[in-house]
C-alpha cells in the first residue's frame, strides 16, 4: 500500500495557496472603442462571448427602465439572458411601452405607475423599445449570453472589464446608432491567463 507524502507546514501553505488562487485564474480586458474617424465613442455596449461564459450567465436582481421626463431611463440597458426587467412610469402621463424585435417582443398596454410583473428577456438579441403615445421615446435592451459586458466611457470611449478568465473569446460591439437592424460587430480575442488584453474597435457606418 502507497504511504501518504507528508509535506513539510511552508509546502502545505504553497499548495493550498495555489489551490486557491489557481482555481480562480482570471485577467483583465481593456477595450478602446472609436468611430470611423478615430473619434473615441462613448455608449458603445461591448461583450465577450464563448461557450464557457454562457455556462455562467445568471440573471441580474432588480433590473429596471424607468419613464421619466417622456423618455427611457437609461435609454440602453444591458443585462444576462433570463433577467426581469421592471418599467416603471414616473411621469403624469401614461405611456404604451411595447417592442416589436424579434429577440422579445411585448406590450405593456396604456398605464401609470410600476406594473405588476416585470417583463422577462429570455432571449439573445437587441429589443428596441417605443411607446405608442410618445413616437420620440425609444431605448433599447441588450440582451447577452455572457456574465462579461460593459459600456464605453464618455469622452474617451474605453471600458474595462474585470475577472475574465482566460481563453478564446469573440468581442462583439454594438452601438445605438448603427442602423436598425444591424448586427452587433465582432472580433476574435484571446485573453491571457494574467495580465490585461486589450482590443481596439472602429465601429463604421454610424448613423447621425
Amino acid at each position: 500500500m502507497a504511504r501518504p507524502v507528508l509535506l513539510p507546514a511552508n509546502g502545505r501553505a504553497a499548495l493550498l495557496v495555489w489551490l486557491v488562487c489557481g482555481s480562480a485564474v482570471a485577467a483583465t480586458v481593456q477595450v478602446e472603442v472609436s468611430d470611423a474617424e478615430g473619434r473615441p465613442l462613448p455608449d458603445a455596449v461591448v461583450f465577450l462571448e464563448s461557450p464557457e461564459a454562457r455556462k455562467l450567465v445568471k440573471p441580474l436582481a432588480d433590473a429596471e427602465i424607468v419613464q421619466e421626463g417622456r423618455q427611457f431611463v437609461p435609454s440602453v440597458l444591458v443585462v444576462p439572458t433570463g433577467t426581469a426587467v421592471m418599467f416603471p412610469n414616473r411621469d403624469k402621463v401614461r405611456h404604451h411601452v411595447y417592442s416589436f424585435s424579434p429577440a422579445k417582443k411585448f406590450e405593456l398596454k396604456l398605464y401609470a405607475g410600476t406594473p405588476s410583473n416585470p417583463v422577462l428577456f429570455d432571449q439573445q438579441g437587441v429589443v428596441t423599445l417605443g411607446c405608442n403615445i410618445h413616437d420620440r421615446m425609444v431605448g433599447w435592451v441588450i440582451v447577452v449570453d455572457t456574465p462579461y459586458f460593459g459600456r464605453s466611457a464618455s469622452g474617451t470611449g474605453k471600458l474595462q472589464i474585470d475577472n475574465v478568465p482566460p481563453g478564446r473569446y469573440t468581442l462583439r460591439t454594438w452601438h445605438s446608432r448603427l442602423p436598425v437592424g444591424a448586427a452587433a460587430l465582432e472580433q476574435a480575442l484571446v485573453v491571457p491567463a494574467t495580465g490585461a488584453s486589450q482590443a481596439a474597435v472602429r465601429v463604421t457606418g454610424l448613423q447621425p
